[in-house]
């Protein structure tokens, strides 16, 4: 070879001369497509309810969030007023009751009446919460404090079905009264719930009504529930 012949050091277009930048682009065209990727598949889970969800429990463990439920007092008050008469406890009672008209003068054969019924009738007792003021119910947090209004009876009735008169015995000399059936009638109301009342009813309905209030308040997310 001759001695000023020039022999080339490099080729300019060499493939490794390449290798750099092209790895660089690869790199980047990738990276673009993985965040596209990335974009459309949140796209696709916040349309749909479930992916909504997974998407909200992923960003509150990122950014640590947490639910919080305020429920007001007066959303409180609203919800116990909206049970108006609760009715907690129904007391029911056969009885014999007896009603008699008798004369100082003559016997019962001549001038007497007598009447005997079987009576069948119910007394309904509970607690009306349409009066429920905002003062009566604190809330401290997750626990809440009611002033339970008093228990009282709603109704006292007799079951016509089920009641009916057993025998009936006038005298020869005076008509057949018929004021008498309904004076028994309400005589035995009056002895229904006096009956009732004796056996406790008011406080079986404060008690039952105390325990469906606690099912509802925690039911709303109160943890303890107390009541005067």
């Amino acid at each position: 070879m001759p001695p000023d012949a020039d022999v080339p050091t490099s080729a300019p277009n060499s493939p490794r001369s390449q290798s750099k930048p092209a790895i660089a682009l690869s790199i980047l065209i990738g990276l673009l497509c993985g965040v596209l990727c990335i974009a459309a598949l949140g796209w696709f889970l916040l349309s749909q309810n479930s992916g909504r969800n997974l998407l909200s429990h992923i960003f509150s463990a990122v950014t640590g969030r947490t639910l919080t439920i305020d429920v007001s007092q007066p959303t409180v008050v609203d919800r116990i007023q909206r049970l108006q008469r609760l009715e907690t406890v129904i007391y029911t009672m056969d009885k014999l009751v007896i009603g008699a008209k008798e004369s100082s003068i003559l016997p019962d054969f001549l001038a007497g009446d007598r009447l005997l019924m079987m009576v069948h009738g119910e007394v309904v007792a509970g607690i009306d919460f349409s009066n429920l003021k905002k003062e009566d119910v604190r809330v401290d947090g997750k626990q809440i404090h009611l002033h339970l209004p008093a228990a009282q009876v709603f109704s006292t009735r007799l079951d016509s079905a089920k009641t009916r008169v057993y025998s009936r015995q006038t005298g020869l000399l005076v008509p057949t009264d018929p004021n008498l059936e309904t004076q028994v009638r309400q005589e035995a109301e009056r002895e229904l719930q006096e009956a009732a009342l004796a056996d406790g009813i008011l406080k079986t309905a404060q008690q039952n009504a105390a325990a469906t209030i606690s099912s509802l308040l925690q039911g709303l997310g109160f943890e303890k529930v107390d009541f005067d």
